[in-house]
């Protein structure tokens, strides 16, 4: 049996082994001086459980990431972030996934500075520096282009099956919704996806992207 298509199958990290890798991030959300910090192995997958569309919630030319070797370091840099601006906490934002555990390391009122600092943190302990995230996010999602076509193919066919066999209100919007995310991340960093799709796929995407919310 064919497994179900998931999040985690296209957008999850390709198939090597991190080997302690860690990324502290510095999200900055759209049109606010909010900021989420925080430290993964796999940051798309954490951005994308943080919320479904964070190609648009967070700004992707003001976040950015810090790129350590180890675990501990990973969590000595957050913790260094944290330590720093105990009165500029601020409560998470309502659209926020809160199974996703996000709802904790979130900044108000920081400015400009939050830059300066990681940039002076990552050349006094030697790690690399990913600033803007976008061509970051880029170099990443391009990695993971040999996986889209077969993945969206999948994802299709399910939505043209329930298209054709079930009533609207019948059918799972989670496939749409998947499909949707996963083109729209891919175009958010300037990769076009015709040619990196089947033909109907491309075209359900043009008639189908700005939809569901």
């Amino acid at each position: 049996m064919t497994s179900e298509p998931t999040h985690e199958a296209f957008l999850g990290a390709p198939r090597r082994a991190h080997r302690g890798r860690t990324f502290v991030y510095v999200l900055r959300c759209q049109g606010q001086d909010l900021l989420k910090v925080g430290f993964s192995h796999d940051p798309i997958m954490r951005f994308h459980t943080l919320h479904r569309r964070f190609y648009a919630f967070f700004d992707l030319d003001e976040s950015f990431l810090i790129e350590t070797d180890r675990l501990q370091e990973g969590r000595r840099l957050e913790r260094l972030f944290i330590e720093r601006w105990p009165e500029h906490q601020a409560p998470a934002p309502l659209s926020i996934s809160s199974a996703a555990g996000g709802h904790t390391e979130w900044f108000r009122g920081v400015g400009d500075s939050v830059l300066a600092i990681a940039e002076r943190l990552a050349e006094r302990y030697g790690h690399s520096m990913h600033a803007p995230l976008r061509p970051w996010l880029r170099a990443q999602m391009m990695d993971r282009a040999d996986l889209l076509y077969a993945w969206s193919d999948r994802l299709y066919q399910i939505i043209e099956w329930q298209t054709a066999n079930q009533p609207d209100g019948a059918q799972d919007c989670r496939y749409s919704r998947m499909l949707c995310d996963a083109l729209n991340a891919m175009e958010s960093v300037g990769i076009k996806c015709k040619g990196l799709v089947p033909g109907p796929v491309h075209r359900w995407y043009l008639a189908n992207r700005t939809w569901p919310p």
